[in-house]
């Protein structure tokens, strides 16, 4: 069964809501028959790089709250992660543009390090000081303790357009499904989970969607076609 979870770096309901489902996955019986694939969703796609600010005077423009509102709201998103195991700095927290990040993600997916390098890039924007916006050796040191080659995943953050497509082609992938924000979670492309629900929520998801695998259709019986097995490969008769 596979799983897939649109996400962006710079949204807080996706770190908690990894923990979330991690908790929920960690407890499922059938844990080792469930892949994880991480998409591609910017909350800011039109944000050009190197353009950064402080996260309580962006949530005061763009949602029109009071500072007082703000911390408030960046408090109670602390608490959550609190409650999660979680670490999350209410306070000096910068955001960015976060293109290359996803396009290293694809890069890391395909060298089967992308959970790793994922939840390293959380912990870094929402629980430590250094930010991973303001250039990219943050992101190459996150990626190197992810189990990246440092000169390929420079190679990678140096050429605007390698994995351009593939992030490209999650977002368009997400708005057919009907994603129009994150964490948004796909069981096997028949169930379809929007926010960081409780674990509960993605136990009682997981368990559904297993259950509802369609069974395999066997087209011709056992012994009617050659074939290899335990014993060994069938032996062409004269």
């Amino acid at each position: 069964m596979r799983v897939e979870i649109w996400s962006d770096i710079a949204c807080p309901w996706c770190y908690v809501g990894k923990a979330r489902f991690e908790k929920a996955l960690a407890a499922f019986p059938h844990r080792d028959g469930v892949e994880v694939v991480h998409r591609s969703f910017e909350l800011d796609p039109t944000r050009a790089k190197g353009d950064t600010g402080l996260v309580l005077p962006m949530l005061m423009g763009k949602y029109g709250m009071t500072e007082e509102q703000a911390r408030d709201g960046e408090r109670r998103l602390g608490e959550n992660a609190a409650a999660e195991g979680l670490d999350y700095r209410t306070e000096g927290r910068d955001h960015g543009n976060t293109f290359d990040m996803h396009r290293l993600l694809h890069f890391a997916r395909e060298q089967g390090r992308q959970d790793e390098l994922i939840g390293l890039l959380y912990r870094a924007n929402f629980a430590e000081e250094r930010s991973v916006f303001a250039d990219d050796e943050r992101v190459v040191e996150l990626a190197v303790e992810a189990g990246l080659d440092e000169s390929e995943a420079r190679a990678v953050l140096a050429d605007p357009e390698r994995y351009a497509e593939d992030v490209r082609a999650d977002e368009r992938e997400a708005a057919e499904l009907g994603a129009n924000g994150v964490p948004f979670f796909v069981l096997d492309r028949k169930y379809g989970i929007s926010g960081a629900q409780p674990a509960e929520v993605f136990t009682q998801a997981l368990e559904q969607a297993w259950g509802a695998r369609s069974p395999l259709t066997t087209l011709a019986q056992a012994g009617e076609g050659d074939a290899c097995g335990p014993d060994g490969c069938a032996v062409p008769q004269a």
